[in-house]
């Protein structure tokens, strides 16, 4: 689930890698100011996204939807399968760049694309407040509640800031700001419902959850059941925007972020090696290392674990296969800046303790 934009990852991929719509590509433009919207470029792109929007209204994922599109390639996207997702940002980047479109272009196509999207989102959203990797008709774990890459969050944080109606969000029509703040309500409930607990303390989430029973699913056999050092982190950051925080919500932050101080690891550090195998990485002792965290957490031992595609949980970096080590994310700083900055002007803000342990 790593994000990579790649020119056109698609089966007619060759056929289409002639000029970019727009040369500094998708990441790029989505930075664009409004008027860039009325520019050749900004219409070139806008068109893309508009033609590769599936019939359910959601988007694929892992393009760059600045490359171009020839005839060929239009009349093949018409008969492909729908498999929109909500992984690696896809969908949720499309209807936050839509958004800001219309009011420039006064382009009732790019509005209705944007509607049509919110739509999927809030059709997608399983009883149980959650969000599916893929809808409609997700197959296996792309069926569970999605938190993996910070999916659920970005939704529940585009669709907040549709239901309060500020702009570029402000044509959105009444009925779909009720729906998308009930949509939002339902989720909050979802993400404090599968907060893990140990020993009669909440802890943090796992990257996906069962959509029925809310417990830690596994998802590819390299991503087991376990709690996670970085979807967690997405969900606290979701969880600190909200204004006010419920009492239930202020738990849940003090907790998840008592969780994250308490798995730290300290003195260790992540470094590219060189081996007859080519590159490699190994985990090498430093004590001016900055604090790392694991992406994977055995549940009741808050042990790290790695597990590679054969599916088995080890306890050692360097057991699993160099495939794995160099091509996924096992070590990570990703609470850094939450500890540092975000939880403790939060805590200032709400008059909550700066001490997630103790609340002195």
């Amino acid at each position: 689930m790593t994000r990579s934009y790649l020119p056109l990852a698609l089966p007619f991929a060759a056929s289409l890698i002639v000029a970019c719509a727009y040369a500094d590509g998708w990441d790029e433009a989505q930075r664009q100011p409004p008027a860039w919207f009325n520019t050749a470029d900004g219409k070139g792109v806008l068109n893309n996204v508009l033609l590769y929007q599936f019939p359910s209204g959601g988007w694929p994922k892992n393009l760059d939807m600045a490359a171009p599109l020839d005839d060929a390639a239009k009349e093949r996207l018409a008969v492909r399968p729908d498999e929109a997702t909500i992984d690696n940002g896809a969908t949720v980047s499309q209807l936050r760049f839509l958004a800001r479109a219309p009011a420039e272009t006064k382009d009732e196509k790019t509005r209705a694309a944007f509607l049509k999207g919110l739509d999927y989102l809030l059709a997608a959203q399983s009883p149980s407040g959650g969000w599916p990797q893929t809808f409609p008709n997700p197959r296996g774990y792309h069926a569970h509640i999605t938190f993996n890459d910070n999916s659920m969050a970005g939704v529940l944080a585009l669709l907040r800031d549709t239901s309060v109606g500020n702009s570029p969000f402000d044509s959105v029509d009444a009925a779909r700001r009720r729906r998308a703040k009930d949509a939002v309500a339902k989720g909050i409930d979802c993400i404090l419902k599968c907060q893990v607990i140990m020993d009669g303390r909440r802890t943090a989430w796992c990257a996906q959850h069962d959509e029925a029973t809310l417990k830690p699913a596994p998802a590819r056999t390299f991503e087991p059941v376990s709690l996670s050092g970085s979807e967690s982190v997405g969900l606290v950051r979701f969880l600190i925007d909200i204004d006010p925080p419920s009492p239930e919500v202020v738990d849940a932050v003090r907790s998840a972020v008592a969780w994250i101080e308490s798995t730290k690891l300290s003195g260790l550090r992540v470094t590219t090696v060189q081996t007859p195998a080519g590159p490699d990485r190994a985990v090498v002792e430093d004590a001016a290392a900055r604090p790392l965290w694991a992406r994977f957490y055995e549940i009741g031992t808050n042990r790290p674990i790695f597990t590679g595609r054969d599916g088995i949980i080890r306890y050692h970096y360097s057991e699993i296969e160099r495939e794995r080590r160099t091509g996924y994310a096992y070590y990570g700083n990703w609470p850094e800046g939450l500890l540092r900055r975000e939880y403790p002007a939060w805590a200032a803000k709400w008059g909550v303790s700066a001490n997630p342990k103790t609340g002195d």
